[in-house]
């Protein structure tokens, strides 16, 4: 194949993409603004995304936090700036590691779960039985997975902001900082804007998420094969626009409002 056939290709499949994530916010959110969400599957696909994903999200930025921790404490001690640590590691945590990890983590998890489910669903024409049932496959199964993603992100990386700090907390008293000092630094340096930042960010993150987890599982063709290819993409495409939106996002929250 040619360059430029395979160019071609790859511009088709972007426009794809974008026309088809764009109706799918724009059906969900109709949806949505008209009040119409089922309440039961909006709590267990929160309880999906939350609870169930808490303890990788906690124990990754616990250790994020340690690392960070650790190399913060040992070059700022070495230098005589133990009293900078705590602030240093809590706007870290609260703008960027925090928010961008945990939207990283939920990809991997929750994203490839629900690409592999709306996935064997449409190859086993369950979305085409729930048309003929005149249900709505974007009211039925897209509204609640985004509904419970944008909720539900922001309430894991307040967790996950605790468990970084704590993390790099332990690393850094142990590397010579105090620990009042450490905490004194934190209260220092750090205000809503950070934390509320960073917050804001996840919901974004959240709607990346459920959308591309969605509109690769509805757009599944070729049987099982074809579910392992949308689940590998579901994921990719994923940490791909939340890193591109973490960088957009974070120079216009912090630059206007920092």
């Amino acid at each position: 194949m040619s360059v430029l056939a395979r160019v071609g290709r790859a511009a088709l499949a972007l426009a794809e993409f974008i026309g088809s994530s764009s109706a799918l916010i724009a059906s969900a959110t109709g949806y949505l603004v008209r009040g119409h969400a089922n309440a039961r599957r909006t709590v267990a696909q929160m309880s999906a995304v939350g609870t169930d994903s808490l303890p990788i999200a906690v124990v990754t930025l616990i250790f994020a936090g340690m690392v960070l921790g650790l190399h913060t404490a040992h070059e700022m001690v070495r230098f005589g700036g133990a009293s900078f640590v705590g602030g240093m590691v809590a706007v870290s945590v609260a703008r960027e590691l925090g928010p961008t990890l945990t939207g990283i983590v939920v990809a991997a998890r929750v994203g490839s779960a629900m690409a592999a489910e709306l996935g064997s669903m449409k190859i086993t024409e369950q979305v085409d039985a729930l048309r003929a049932l005149a249900v709505s496959p974007v009211q039925y199964l897209v509204v609640p997975r985004l509904l419970a993603c944008a909720v539900m992100l922001p309430v894991l990386t307040v967790f996950a902001d605790v468990a970084g700090t704590w993390g790099a907390y332990l690393v850094a008293t142990a590397a010579g900082v105090g620990p009042f000092e450490y905490l004194r630094s934190a209260r220092q340096f750090t205000d809503l804007t950070d934390f509320f930042g960073g917050l804001g960010k996840t919901v974004v993150f959240g709607v990346i998420i459920a959308i591309v987890a969605c509109q690769q599982g509805l757009a599944t063709r070729g049987g099982a094969t074809g579910v392992g290819y949308a689940t590998t993409r579901s994921v990719v495409i994923s940490i791909m626009l939340i890193y591109i939106a973490n960088y957009l996002l974070s120079a216009l929250i912090f630059r206007v409002f920092g």
